[in-house]
């Protein structure tokens, strides 16, 4: 399993951070979200769809990802 680094733009303070990780875990992928960094890392398997699916939820919380 590869890891993959994205910046996260639009975080406030920790707290969103922590709701990035739990939306994600929800969606059944496993990621740590830095607030000071502006970073997100997750486990990507090989399956183009999980990146695909990390945007939207990332999106649809109200935030802006970028590959780092």
């Amino acid at each position: 399993m590869a890891k993959k680094l994205y910046k996260i733009r639009g975080m406030d303070c920790d707290a969103c951070a922590k709701m990035i990780e739990l939306d994600l875990e929800d969606a059944g992928i496993n990621a740590s979200c830095n607030f000071a960094k502006e970073t997100l890392e997750v486990d990507l398997d090989e399956n183009a769809k999980s990146e695909k699916k990390i945007k939207e939820v990332v999106v649809k919380g109200g935030y802006q990802i970028s590959p780092e």
